[in-house]
């Protein structure tokens, strides 16, 4: 089985193709800034679950992230938990430069 990722800009999602099969597989849907790309929602239909059409999702999108120098918010739990599962990818993620306090 061969999983393919695209980025859809004007959906703002990825969307996962699988050979032989006519509908989106799975998709990840995101914000993007110039400095940050958010990670909302992640789903994969549920006959392809297991077989790494979610890792194909996450993969593909923070490779493109770091290539564009973007910062990674993982708000989707699927997101976050993958990246804790893969800490190559950890140096990614947005971490808050702020020095207000109450």
């Amino acid at each position: 089985m061969t999983v393919k990722v695209i980025d859809v800009p004007e959906a703002r999602r990825y969307e996962a193709t699988v050979d032989g099969w006519t509908e989106v597989a799975g998709f990840s849907q995101y914000i993007r800034t110039s400095e940050l790309i958010a990670f909302l929602h992640t789903e994969v239909d549920p006959g392809f679950e297991g077989r790494g059409v979610g890792s194909a999702l996450a993969r593909t999108s923070l490779d493109e992230a770091r290539a564009a120098g973007l910062r990674v918010l993982a708000t989707c739990p699927f997101y976050a938990g993958w990246i804790g599962r893969h800490p190559e990818y950890a140096d990614l993620l947005y971490q808050s430069r702020s020095k207000v306090s109450d």
